[in-house]
């Protein structure tokens, strides 16, 4: 057996799948872990692994690999091994401004799995995605290709001339941490330090913090005719479709796949927005470049961890 595991910055879920097979099965998830030690969301992990091999009525000992697709960024400890130096599993980063309730600077994932199950491969969420969608989603046949997710965070996943681009520390397609607009309002502090990044300025909990409603509530009242929220969805869709226009046209791109709560759930609102953000710009570099919502749609997080093992 593999175990598949999905790791963000709301909740980590956990599946399982056989040598060789798409299925997966026995899904367990609970919100992340954030309290307590910085292995806690390694022992959270192993705890539900556990849990799916109860339900499937195997021993824990038959999971001998586990694909871990984890919100980063990533540093690496004395050994090699991955912890996560992710904004919102870490309340160290930002500080106690950002609310979160530890003072983690990185929480420990691949010593304690690597210990226990030996062969463990951790890779970015967006990139594993990535790998999904390539192998079994809507980027399938593609060479030159991107997956964000917009969700709790902002994450990019790249492939360039068939190449995932991982970067000297597996970080490469943090475009979320960039900057595409002047806003240093303190409402839009994000969760690694930055005041205005994209992911400060739109992540799902950005949007709560800045506006005071949750972004379901918010794309509702756009959706309804309100003014206000239509105002706000238009500068929300303005700030991902730049972020989007610019890894385009640095990277030459074919397609992007759109995953992510926020966008998942209100695609209808907001892909034919942020298409309009990249068609007619530039159009030697963007003629015929298309967004598309993620073809595994909300499985793409479980499919993205098996993708690391299948």
């Amino acid at each position: 057996m593999k175990a598949c595991v999905d790791i963000g910055g709301t909740k980590v879920a956990v599946s399982l799948a056989e040598d060789g097979r798409k299925e997966l099965q026995a899904r367990q998830a609970e919100p992340t872990a954030k309290e307590g030690a910085p292995d806690a969301v390694a022992q959270q992990v192993m705890r539900l692994i556990d849990a799916a091999c109860a339900q499937l009525g195997v021993p824990a000992a038959s999971v001998d690999g586990v694909g871990v697709s984890a919100a980063g960024p990533f540093i690496l400890d004395a050994g090699g091994a991955v912890e996560l130096a992710t904004p919102n599993i870490c309340g160290g980063l930002a500080g106690p401004a950002r609310g979160l309730p530890n003072d983690w600077t990185s929480a420990v994932i691949e010593a304690p799995l690597r210990r226990r199950y030996g062969r463990v491969r951790v890779e970015n969420d967006a990139v594993s995605a990535l790998e999904a969608e390539r192998r079994w989603g809507a980027l399938q046949g593609l060479d030159h290709c991107a997956y964000v997710t917009w969700s709790t965070g902002v994450g990019v996943g790249l492939c360039v001339d068939g190449r995932t681009l991982r970067g000297k520390g597996g970080n490469a397609g943090h475009a979320g941490h960039s900057f595409v607009a002047d806003d240093d309002n303190q409402h839009a502090l994000c969760g690694c330090g930055n005041v205005g990044d994209v992911e400060g300025l739109v992540a799902g909990n950005a949007i709560e913090r800045r506006f005071g409603m949750p972004a379901a509530q918010l794309f509702g009242a756009a959706r309804a005719g309100d003014a206000r929220a239509l105002g706000i969805t238009d500068g929300l869709v303005r700030v991902m479709g730049r972020l989007l226009y610019n890894l385009v046209v640095t990277l030459d791109l074919q397609r992007v796949s759109l995953g992510g709560s926020v966008f998942l759930h209100n695609r209808d609102l907001l892909l034919p927005r942020l298409q309009a953000q990249i068609d007619g710009r530039l159009p030697a570099l963007t003629q015929g470049v298309r967004l598309a919502a993620a073809g595994l749609g909300e499985q793409v997080g479980d499919y993205a961890a098996l993708a690391l093992v299948a």
